[in-house]
């Protein structure tokens, strides 16, 4: 056990993407689309795809060894490592382990976390805890996706949308007043087969949805999705803002998650905010569901656009349905 803390913060950060860039022209060769019509609709560009022969723990072990460096502190410091993925290698052993033994975190327990698209900021939640309480110093949060690996080829409203990618964070204590403030989640199963990817078990209803009854692919009614995930993305800003008591002027920047831009236009006008508080990079990375929160936060931070003291919010949707978002002060 450690001390407990007042407050928890990010301590390190750490981001890795394919080699790989599958372009929308690439698509146009593959699939009846074409570039005009996915950049319309959706904002993309490209999207970084894994290599077949790679698992996709290696880009979060990746990501992970990025962060702990970043923290500087040892592998061996870490008590706890909590993996968000909707795309794990194996159901058993889980992301999360196969990670802690890429990166040597000896010394951790390990676990996988699915919230879909919003596993980031349910992780971060449930990785404060563990510091709050005294369970350990340090927690590593890794979100790690291949989507490329279960989207049907064959199906033009899904497969433009997603890539692959990974992102982590070392959290651990922080000065009282920063890092991580608060939270807001929720989720509404009953409307949770509007996004479906099986595993063990497929019904006659799920069969029947996807082209040629292609199995255990992601499956995704687009327009749902859509209404949902502004409403989502709108309540889950006002919601945090209302608990934690801060006004929407007072923050600095709200990096979303970056699934379609209409989506994140769509809540920007309802809530008036202005394009320079709104961080987007989907032009290149598309959908990489959980990761595309921390990947965000790695490239602000990089580019130098947050300073101690500065207010971020993070907001995710995906399926389940889930929704959420998490306040930082940020604290390095």
């Amino acid at each position: 056990m450690s001390a407990a803390v007042d407050a928890v913060g990010i301590l390190g950060i750490g981001s890795s993407l394919p080699e790989r860039v599958l372009t929308n022209f690439d698509l146009e060769k593959m699939v009846d689309t074409s570039d005009e019509w996915i950049t319309k609709r959706t904002g993309i560009s490209e999207r970084r795809i894994l290599e077949k022969e790679k698992a996709a723990y290696e880009l979060g072990a990746c990501a992970a060894i990025k962060a702990i460096e970043d923290a500087g502190i040892r592998p061996s410091d870490i008590g706890v490592v909590l993996a968000t993925t909707s795309t794990p290698d194996y159901l058993v052993p889980s992301t999360a382990c196969l990670i802690q033994e890429k990166t040597g975190a000896a010394n951790a327990a390990a676990f996988d976390l699915n919230a879909a698209c919003t596993g980031f900021v349910y992780g971060l939640t449930v990785a404060k805890q563990f510091i709050l309480t005294g369970f350990c110093k340090y927690v590593l949060v890794v979100a790690c996706e291949a989507l490329s690996k279960v989207v049907d080829w064959k199906d033009r409203n899904t497969c433009v949308l997603f890539g692959d990618g990974a992102g982590a964070f070392v959290l651990g204590p922080a000065e009282k007043g920063f890092g991580i403030l608060d939270s807001y989640l929720k989720s509404d199963g009953s409307q949770g087969r509007v996004i479906t990817l099986p595993c063990c078990h497929m019904e006659e209803e799920d069969i029947a949805k996807r082209a040629g009854k292609a199995k255990n692919v992601l499956w995704m009614d687009g327009s749902e999705v859509f209404k949902f995930a502004v409403k989502a993305v709108t309540d889950a800003i006002d919601g945090l803002l209302e608990k934690a008591h801060i006004k929407l002027e007072e923050l600095n920047l709200i990096i979303p998650h970056q699934a379609n831009i209409r989506i994140i236009d769509g809540a920007a006008k309802r809530l008036k905010l202005p394009d320079e508080k709104i961080y987007t990079n989907i032009h290149k990375y598309g959908n990489i569901s959980s990761a595309s929160i921390p990947v965000a936060v790695e490239e602000v931070v990089r580019a130098k656009r947050v300073k101690k003291g500065d207010y971020l919010l993070f907001v995710a949707f995906g399926g389940g349905l889930t929704w959420g978002s998490t306040l930082v002060r940020w604290n390095r």
